[in-house]
Parts: C-alpha cells; sequence; structure tokens
C-alpha cells in the first residue's frame, strides 16, 4: 500500500542519488539489459508510453524507508512517459510516475550473490511488479536454480512460470534465451518475442539477413 504523503515528506527525484554507486563485476549485467533496451527502442521506436531503464534507482513507498531505492539490473514500465517532461530521468521515483511500478524487473547473477532468489524477490513482490526475470547463466549450479527463470505476481506472492520464450501478455511481448552474432561476437543474450514465439531480430541480423536475400545495398 502506498503511504500517504502526511506520513512523511516524499522528496522531488531531483533530491535522490540516481543509483546505489555499486560497480557490478561481470559484463553480461550491464550488457544483457542494454541489449534487450536497444532491441525495445527497435521494436517500439513509435512509442511513446513506455520506460525502460538500466541500472537505474527506484525509488517506493513500500519498503523501510523512501529514500533507499532498489537498484534492478534491467526494469520495464508501460503508461509512463518515454522522457518525463521531455527530459531524461535519473531514477525512477514511483510516486511521481502516477504510483505506477515496472510491470517487469530484470536481475542478472553475478560471481557474488545478490539476494536475487530471496531478498529482491520480496521486494519486487511487495512493489507490486508483475513479472521478476532471474537471469543465472553462469552460476545457476551454484544456486541451485535454472539458468532463466521468469516469477508471475500471483494475488501477491511470486509463482514461478515455465516455458520458454515465456509470453507476457500485459506487455505483448515474450523472452527467452538465444544465440546470436552482435559485435563480431557470438554469444548467448535474452531476447524479446512475439506471440507465435518469433523472435525479434536485431537491426545487424535484419541487414544481414537482407544481404543475404538481396546482395549488397
Amino acid at each position: 500500500m502506498i503511504k500517504s504523503d502526511l506520513q512523511f515528506q516524499l522528496p522531488p527525484s531531483s533530491e535522490l542519488p540516481c543509483s546505489a554507486d555499486i560497480p557490478v563485476d561481470n559484463e553480461i549485467q550491464n550488457f544483457i539489459p542494454n541489449f534487450l533496451l536497444f532491441l525495445l527502442e527497435f521494436i517500439w521506436g513509435s512509442r511513446q508510453d513506455w520506460f525502460f531503464a538500466v541500472d537505474m534507482g527506484i525509488y517506493h513507498t513500500t519498503g523501510i524507508n523512501p529514500l533507499v531505492p532498489i537498484v534492478p539490473d534491467g526494469f520495464l514500465s508501460l503508461n509512463v512517459e518515454r522522457r518525463k517532461g521531455g527530459n531524461s530521468r535519473s531514477s525512477y521515483v514511483v510516486w511521481e510516475e502516477n504510483n505506477i511500478p515496472p510491470i517487469l524487473t530484470l536481475e542478472v547473477v553475478s560471481r557474488t550473490p545478490g539476494g536475487e532468489y530471496e531478498q529482491k524477490l520480496q521486494i519486487y513482490q511487495r512493489l507490486g511488479v508483475l513479472y521478476y526475470v532471474i537471469y543465472n547463466p553462469e552460476f545457476w549450479q551454484r544456486d541451485r536454480h535454472q539458468p532463466l527463470e521468469v516469477y508471475r505476481l500471483i494475488e501477491g506472492e511470486y509463482q514461478l512460470q515455465i516455458g520458454e520464450p515465456f509470453w507476457m501478455p500485459e506487455i505483448n511481448l515474450g523472452m527467452g534465451r538465444n544465440v546470436t552474432q552482435t559485435g563480431g561476437l557470438e554469444r548467448e543474450v535474452l531476447s524479446w518475442y512475439n506471440q507465435q514465439g518469433v523472435r525479434y531480430l536485431t537491426p545487424e541480423e535484419q541487414l544481414a539477413l537482407y544481404r543475404e536475400r538481396f546482395g549488397e545495398l
């Protein structure tokens, strides 16, 4: 439940730090959410009602202290301004976003366990995040979990979903893993899929496909 402004004075976003300033300990923690962001900008380029952030603090009133943010590796919000007031956000302040929490949060598990399956799960659950995605390609056996897990909020509690790619009707996108060539390297990534389970190609892949069919531009 959102606490009333009468209980404490909620500061504006301009007075809040933009992140936790904690460095990541592996490359994919930045690469994977950025890959999803750049692909989403291509898929939803004409839409202005969404916001996807990487390593940005979310300030909310469902925890102990609204001045302490939770910082996912990536998150998606719908029915908000793509650029708030025409400007870039320094943080995502729920009470300045019509109390709209992210509809999806993403955590990429690193060498140092970060509470993805315990504390962060509980935080996102209280916040009301509909989909919580945990990507753990390197340490899933250590953590006794699957490499990719998608949790859906059902009656206030997260339930692990099955199937990959997993379709999220409220977002009108699916998510799953695939191996692709990007930046001259072959690597596993998370990608967006349509309802038929067909992966959205990157601009780089679309260009390669065009050249294969029709030759050089």
